[in-house]
């Protein structure tokens, strides 16, 4: 979020705040944010932060990573400066202080509400990385698929016969189960393809199968349509012992995914994840203020 985005008093920005201490960690100072917030008085700004403070403690977080006592030098006319007491805070602070201000202040229910936005935008941004992974994964896995087909044609798989190879590598993956048994156990229809509904993990597991079973057709020279079928379904079986060695989830077990066309359909609608609305994006300043 670009500082013109979230105008406050000038050319000042509650992100335009944002300093860097000698770790490389973001922070904000507290006298810096007690007008912004619209505290005149510091006595009454530490409060909140006390309250907020507390607050931390009883989330679980150390206060102590999150708001840490500092001096701050002010001007006292005449060219003379002063220390007074400050904090650095960091930008969880921050928000518990807006959560823990004077709600009916305008300044502090503004900060609220950018809280909220910057938290819910995270949320989506999480949501549309993990869809984006997914589809990511389904489209390796189709090339893969089209490359493990090539390779057992070249290991002597007739067309025919192509059915039968690629369910070989399923049975051995999922215990016995061919593509129309996992889609029943699963409740997917007939008509659906099997990976289309698989999450990001499972997806995984079949990539890699695929992968394996393809290097080992080439890696054994083999060429015979038996052989190449024994092979995908001993690959099958090894990525599932694998996997139960180091405790994941067999692969029929996993619940099934939404179609993936559902994941496309949603990537395609929405907005990019970093931009806001006017409205939002005026943040802590409100609607009134240019």
């Amino acid at each position: 979020m670009t500082d013109k985005g979230l105008p406050v008093r000038g050319n000042i920005s509650f992100e335009g705040m944002k300093q860097v201490n000698e770790h490389g960690a973001e922070y904000w100072s507290a006298r810096d944010l007690q007008p912004l917030l619209g505290y005149s008085q510091w006595r009454r700004f530490e409060e909140a932060i006390k309250r907020a403070k507390v607050s931390c403690q009883q989330s679980g977080n150390p206060p102590d990573y999150h708001f840490a006592g500092a001096g701050k030098m002010i001007g006292i006319g005449k060219g003379g400066e002063r220390s007074v007491d400050d904090y650095h805070l960091s930008r969880f602070a921050c928000y518990l202080i807006a959560q823990n201000g004077d709600p009916r202040k305008t300044e502090i229910a503004n900060a609220q509400k950018y809280f909220a936005i910057q938290a819910r935008r995270q949320e989506v941004s999480d949501a549309l990385s993990a869809d984006r992974e997914r589809l990511e994964i389904r489209k390796q896995t189709s090339e893969e698929f089209k490359a493990l087909s090539g390779a057992a044609r070249a290991a002597g798989v007739q067309d025919r016969m192509f059915g039968v190879f690629h369910d070989a590598g399923y049975k051995g993956l999922y215990n016995g189960l061919g593509n129309e048994a996992i889609k029943q156990r699963k409740g997917i229809a007939k008509k659906e393809n099997l990976l289309d509904r698989m999450d990001t993990t499972e997806l995984a597991a079949n990539q890699f199968r695929m992968t394996q079973t393809r290097d080992k057709l080439a890696r054994e020279g083999i060429n015979h349509q038996q052989q190449a079928i024994h092979a995908h379904e001993v690959v099958g079986r090894e990525v599932r012992e694998a996997i139960k060695r180091i405790g994941g989830t067999m692969p029929e077990n996993i619940p099934v995914a939404e179609p993936i066309s559902a994941v496309e359909k949603r990537l395609k609608s929405a907005p990019p994840v970093l931009a806001l609305g006017e409205k939002d994006a005026k943040g802590l300043v409100g609607e009134g203020e240019n």
